[in-house]
């Protein structure tokens, strides 16, 4: 169950809020519609809802805010657009990577892929996807952690009637098991068709809350609004004249001293309220879909016409045999009763009691099984007794309000389509769980592999030239490092890749569905500065092995012989190559971009080199001239075993200018993010 209080969004500047004071209740078991045109706030409220934009009041999903459920992705199932995810992911790999990221087994991927009908599409890319396959995808990634609530943003935009229907049985099935649907949707017929409840807005406010047949009633039938102080008599007279003239007239006395006639014309009303002498204050042909505004005073009297239908008033005109099965299939449907000769009008009022009474959901056991994707989904079969609809009935119902069985018996009804089964186990936290999640993000794209196979071939043909030229000293030649550049192309590549692996969140954000943003807890840090730690270092290991080959082949043995103090060479490399690799992880963690990720790891040692050199070399009174050597006194009784070999090097590492500055970079990015993050929780 659903319960949004006072939803209200900030204002922006003079502008009032685009939603104010909006509260309703959606039940389990149960559909409800937020309708509205654009521009009305439905996805606002949505926004609200699930927090992800700031403003006032409070939704409780069965009883507690989102912000107090330890696993939200657990309880609420959202589809917001279209699906966030990576265009060169295929539709399997981005099912698995949320599997990993929500903690449940990878085989729920498959389980709900079949249910969808995208199997013979799990190893298509996203980016290739039509719009209704992407719906598809959404559905199933709502469904991925079998939630009791489904929050769902305009889900039929851009589909088929048939892919409509689609959407609308698996919704219709979710709620069939006990669960909770919300979804938005700008057409009217189609919310009196598919939900059990209409929750009307318009300029952010809440201007009708009805059940579907009320809503139907009100709304969506052709009718004449007519108010006048003697409205029963007029009633009666009318009731009369259509029985003489064998015309379908309904007449429903509403509150106070309105009716609203159906199947009549203003012109009809107002001649037979002359004939009477009768004053009419009001006299309105509403046709369709008027809006809330046309309903205002109807919408107010609905639960009072629920609770009492006596006071209605009908007309009662008998009709002939031959157009009685017509006008039931047509009473069935939601319609009014048309017919050419004697005929009967019914009671939208009957019809809401007796919609009220059956809504809840019938539960029935599941028959179909959903076709696969890019074939049109087959006609359900019929249940034992019933028939099987042809395409136009099927075309002709998309028309009129969804009713249930126990409205009629014998009507026709499709089977539900299946459902992913329940989660029967829910996986304990666990630490690893960020890092399966990791390394299903970083190796479910070519990007990583095409960085390290373009550093590869970039830093081995950089070796090659600059032994050609000469002049440069061994180490760096091994490198691919000109002293041009600021930083070897192994240590950009370990950069970018550091900054992708927080960037790509950003910008395709596959876990900010619940969220609003891309969540920056500890562990997730911890499993992206590890599986970039051993990214980097791979690709440092390839680096060096690829240039000396590469000098060896061109240029012979002499060039490819390894220093003598390859040790500390050694260590300097792999921690030059690693600290690039933090430094994107954590400003493009800071920054949200990408490029703002990059860019810090470039200014390393553009800017903050520079201003390390010139701290280090400016006038002193006292240097620090014989440190390592102290150092190693020092530690000589405490590493019995020459572990102060490693302190040393560390040390030394440290003092040179690139190291320092990219170890203050460090520190004050990792500062930064850990600052970020506690304010986002204290929020």
């Amino acid at each position: 169950m659903i319960q949004a209080i006072g939803l209200t969004s900030d204002p922006r500047k003079d502008l009032p809020p685009a939603v104010d004071d909006v509260s309703f209740e959606a039940r389990a078991g149960r559909v409800t519609a937020l309708l509205g045109g654009p521009g009305a706030g439905k996805t606002t409220v949505l926004r609200l809802m699930l927090e992800l934009q700031r403003g006032r009041g409070v939704t409780y999903f069965r009883g507690r805010p989102l912000h107090r459920i330890a696993h939200p992705s657990r309880e609420v199932g959202v589809l917001l657009g279209d699906v966030p995810g990576h265009p060169a992911r295929t539709v399997r790999g981005h099912l698995r990577m949320l599997c990993a990221a929500a903690g449940v087994p990878a085989r729920r991927a498959d389980e709900v892929l079949e249910v969808v009908g995208l199997v013979s599409l799990r190893d298509e890319r996203l980016s290739t996807l039509s719009r209704g396959m992407d719906r598809r995808l959404g559905l199933a990634c709502a469904l991925l952690t079998d939630p009791h609530t489904l929050v769902l943003d305009d889900p039929t935009s851009g589909l088929s009637t048939r892919e409509k229907r689609w959407m609308h049985g698996m919704l219709r099935a979710h709620v069939a098991h006990g669960g909770t649907v919300l979804l938005t949707t700008p057409d009217p017929k189609e919310a009196a068709r598919t939900a059990d409840q209409v929750v009307t807005l318009e300029r952010g406010r809440v201007v009708a809350d009805q059940e579907a047949a009320d809503f139907a009633r009100t709304r969506l039938r052709p009718r004449v609004a007519v108010r006048t102080p003697h409205a029963p008599r007029l009633a009666t007279l009318l009731t009369k004249e259509a029985r003489a003239t064998h015309r379908s007239v309904e007449v429903v006395r509403e509150s106070g001293n309105r009716l609203s006639v159906y199947g009549s014309t203003c012109a009809d009303v107002g001649e037979t309220a002359f004939r009477n002498g009768i004053p009419v204050h009001q006299l309105a042909d509403e046709v369709g879909d008027m809006g809330p505004r046309a309903s205002a005073t109807a919408d107010r009297s609905a639960d009072e016409a629920r609770a009492d239908v006596a006071p209605q008033r009908r007309a009662a005109v008998s009709r002939p045999e031959g157009s009685r099965e017509q006008a039931a299939t047509r009473a069935r449907s939601g319609g009014p009763t048309r017919t050419t000769g004697t005929g009967t009008a019914t009671s939208s009022a009957t019809e809401s009691a007796t919609s009220s009474t059956a809504s809840t959901p019938v539960r029935k056991r599941r028959q179909r099984s959903v076709t696969a994707p890019g074939t049109e989904a087959r006609t359900p079969q019929a249940r034992s007794g019933d028939r099987q609809r042809t395409e136009p009935e099927a075309e002709a119902s998309d028309t009129t309000p969804r009713r249930r069985a126990a409205d009629a018996p014998s009507a026709e009804l499709d089977a539900l389509p299946e459902l992913p089964p329940p989660i029967s186990v829910r996986p304990a936290p666990s630490p690893l769980r960020p890092l399966r999640y990791e390394l299903r993000r970083a190796a479910g794209v070519g990007t990583g592999f095409v960085t390290c196979g373009a550093v590869l071939l970039v830093s081995a043909v950089t070796a090659v030239l600059l032994a050609r030229v000469g002049h440069t000293p061994r180490p760096r030649l091994m490198a691919g490092w000109p002293q041009q550049l600021p930083l070897p192309p192994a240590a950009l590549g370990a950069g970018l890749l550091g900054a992708l692996a927080f960037g790509d969140e950003f910008r395709h954000p596959a876990l900010a569905a619940d969220r609003g943003t891309v969540p920056r807890r500890l562990g997730l840090l911890a499993a992206k500065l590890l599986v970039t730690t051993a990214t980097a270092l791979l690709l440092a290991v390839l680096t060096l092995g690829c240039d000396i080959e590469m000098l060896y082949l061109v240029y012979g043995r002499e060039l490819a012989e390894v220093p003598s103090d390859w040790l500390s060479l050694t260590a300097s490399w792999f921690g030059l190559v690693v600290g690039c690799a933090w430094a994107g992880v954590l400003a493009a963690g800071l920054f949200r971009s990408t490029t703002a990720g990059l860019a810090a790891v470039v200014a390393v040692p553009v800017a903050v080199v520079p201003v390390v050199q010139k701290i280090v070399e400016g006038p002193s009174v006292r240097t620090a001239a014989g440190f390592p050597l102290r150092i190693r006194e020092l530690l000589l009784n405490q590493w019995p075993f020459g572990g102060e070999r490693y302190v040393e090097a560390a040390a030394r590492l440290i003092a040179q200018p690139v190291g320092g500055a990219l170890t203050l970079s460090l520190a004050a990015l990792l500062g930064a993010f850990f600052f970020t993050t506690l304010r986002g929780k204290v929020r």
